[in-house]
């Protein structure tokens, strides 16, 4: 296709843009719009894929049939079937009367399925039919009926993914690809950005009766150097909002920054893609590191106990704490952490007082766990005694009211009482 009609293409459908790829994706389009071929249209949110649905059908024999836009993700699941295909009356609670649908409504013409991916498995059965047979039964009905609609499909996730997990149908996905079309994202089309956001910067100084803003030289560098990730409605926002918020219409780097949002850069652990056993089994270099990470969990949790155990240790005044939460310190004991090996198949590990036996059986770990903790009787006495002498010292404080011995000891009275009766105090 000559240079030419593409760019009259462009003009008649408001697309802005000189790159490579999107000159690619227009031509695809004009080349398969008058056929009737089913048509899916790859490419991330916001980035114009709406646009090239239209193109397909205004320059096809169907240009004066109805051209309808359905997003499949915005349609309940309870409702989509009776949206796309119609419904008899009575057919279900609140269908008080008949209602054709979508592709009863659009016979003859085009019907542009956006985030096609989030369409429920009953209904891509259903719409599968219409594909191959252009038939089609309203809910609630038995009749059979016909249609003849092209379908236009658009998706901003990989449905080959999807249909390995088994959230799209193979068949159908297969259908709807006889001629994928790619829409590249806005950060993949070079001084296209420019472009768009001199155009949107001068619609919105005809909408707003403001002079239009422009870009210094720097700012431009660090417009093209933003990734977009919501393509052109993100670079739309941006516009509109510095179109309406700056007094000063010469747009400097240090203005333009405080309106691209920082990219968020996912920095959780993720394990890497790799192929899985049929069944569905998980991998054991996946169970391997799953355990790592909960051994590390421990060991941080472990140390963490033992900083305080040892604080706490070591502070008389805190020893009714200590004591009183001491289940908390069962594992902190001194025990002889030298050896930490990492987790590996049938060797036994020495944890933070733990030894953990893991023996491979069919895949399947055995665990054994043996605590290995001691704690002498000299230093439980020594605990007692210590706390036999700080309640004395709270009565002897407080002139035996037992209600501020206990509020200075951070126990309850009730808690107090107890511990009177344990150690045989009688007040003084």
């Amino acid at each position: 296709m000559r240079e030419q009609e593409i760019q009259s293409v462009k003009q008649r459908f408001g697309i802005i843009g000189n790159s490579p790829l999107l000159n690619h994706a227009i031509q695809v389009a004009v080349q398969v719009a008058p056929t009737d071929m089913t048509v899916l249209i790859n490419g991330e949110s916001g980035s114009g894929k709406e646009s090239f649905s239209k193109i397909i059908h205004h320059l096809s024999p169907r240009k004066h049939g109805q051209f309808i836009a359905i997003n499949c993700g915005a349609i309940p699941e309870g409702t989509i079937d009776s949206e796309l295909f119609g419904h008899e009356k009575g057919s279900f609670t609140g269908a008080q009367e008949a209602r054709k649908g979508y592709f009863e409504v659009t016979n003859g013409g085009t019907i542009f399925l956006d985030e096609i991916g989030e369409m429920p498995l009953g209904t891509q059965a259903r719409l599968l039919r219409v594909l191959e047979n252009g038939e089609f039964i309203k809910v609630g009905s038995s009749k059979v009926q016909k249609t003849d609609v092209r379908v236009v499909a658009a998706t901003n996730v990989n449905l080959m993914q999807a249909v390995e997990r088994g959230q799209f149908r193979e068949d159908l996905y297969y259908r709807l690809n006889t001629v994928p079309i790619s829409v590249p994202p806005l950060r993949d089309r070079g001084e296209d950005t420019h472009l768009l956001f001199r155009k949107f910067a001068s619609d919105f100084a005809e909408r707003y009766h403001v002079k239009p803003i422009t870009l210094m030289p720097e700012a431009v560098q660090e417009l093209l150097r933003y990734r977009f990730p919501g393509n052109i409605r993100q670079l739309k926002n941006i516009v509109e909002q510095i179109s309406v918020l700056e007094y000063e219409r010469e747009i400097t780097a240090d203005t333009l920054r405080k309106y691209l949002p920082k990219e968020q850069v996912n920095q959780l652990p993720a394990l890497m893609p790799h192929d899985r056993p049929a069944d569905g089994a998980t991998n054991f270099s996946e169970r391997d590191l799953l355990y790592k990470v909960l051994f590390d969990m421990r060991k941080d949790m472990n140390d963490l106990k033992q900083l305080v155990f040892d604080i706490l240790s070591h502070q008389q005044e805190d020893s009714e704490l200590l004591k009183a939460n001491s289940h908390l310190f069962e594992e902190v004991r001194p025990v002889d952490n030298s050896a930490h090996s990492p987790v590996y198949r049938g060797a036994p590990e020495r944890r933070d007082g733990y030894v953990i036996d893991m023996n491979e059986d069919e895949d399947d770990y055995e665990e054994k766990v043996e605590d290995i903790t001691h704690e002498t009787e000299e230093e439980s006495l020594s605990l007692e005694h210590k706390e036999k002498e700080m309640i004395l010292k709270a009565l002897k404080k407080h002139n035996n009211k037992r209600k501020y011995a206990a509020r200075d000891l951070g126990i309850s009275e009730r808690t107090l009482y107890r511990k009177l009766k344990q150690y045989d105090i009688e007040d003084m």
